[in-house]
């Protein structure tokens, strides 16, 4: 197995450390149509080839700010496992898009595995970073339109205002402290009616503005005290205690 890393100048380097996530053993044909068989999730992505590497670097990213994972290329969303011919080729594409476009830098692992005719299927394996968020950035010139990307079940989703405040905060180990007053007393009582709240929601009922709302809820999922749930349309809050 040959293991890489990033630097922040886009050059690679030689890693030492291996993925810490469930599929962070080497793995052999016969160990790659088991895991294909179990289909696309939380950890795992499956690539026909690297066709758009500038959008397949959101599956990276997504993996990074997340629980780690396997991005399989030369898998068809179909389970079958065609391979890759030309493997170098799709291998220069994705690893220089990956230089290019992620940053901070992310380590990852490769595998190739052989499969007949000289295909061959890349392996991926990205740990979850203490570095988080990591970004797509497409544009150096145009920081400010750097996206962040979360797992969320089979999907790379583009995470909020919030969620980004989230992994950052998640990187310090202090411990997080607020004061429960009374807009932190009318969300818990709508949670205990309702389960779930979006910020815009607490915003009106708590009658603040949209920024408190927003540092609020990030606060208390620091705190242990909400938990967020990242979506393509909407985040939502739910409680993680009894209410």
């Amino acid at each position: 197995m040959r293991t890489f890393g990033i630097s922040e100048n886009g050059r690679i380097l030689n890693q030492v450390s291996a993925p810490h996530n469930e599929y962070a053993n080497a793995m052999d044909y016969r160990a790659l149509k088991d895991l294909v068989r179990r289909g696309e999730g939380q950890q795992i992505e499956f690539k026909l080839k690297v066709n758009h590497p500038d959008k397949i670097v959101r599956e990276v990213v997504a993996f990074a700010n997340t629980d780690g994972g396997l991005l399989l290329v030369g898998v068809n969303d179909d389970l079958s496992i065609p391979g890759l011919k030309y493997a170098d080729e799709d291998l220069y594409l994705l690893e220089r898009a990956i230089q290019k476009f992620c940053f901070p830098a992310i380590p990852y692992t490769l595998e190739r595995i052989q499969l007949y005719d000289e295909r061959e299927v890349l392996v991926f394996r990205i740990q979850p970073s203490p570095n988080r968020p990591h970004y797509v950035v497409l544009d150096p010139e145009k920081p400010d339109e750097k996206k962040a990307y979360v797992r969320v079940a089979d999907k790379s989703v583009q995470a909020s205002k919030e969620v980004r405040e989230i992994l950052k905060g998640e990187r310090t180990e202090r411990s997080v402290r607020f004061t429960y007053g009374d807009k932190e007393r009318v969300l818990m009582q709508h949670l205990s009616q309702h389960q779930t709240i979006t910020v815009d929601l607490f915003a009106s009922i708590a009658n603040v503005p949209r920024k408190i709302a927003s540092r609020t809820l990030v606060l208390l999922v620091l705190a242990n005290v909400l938990q967020v749930h990242p979506n393509e349309m909407v985040d939502r809050f739910t409680s993680r205690m009894e209410v």
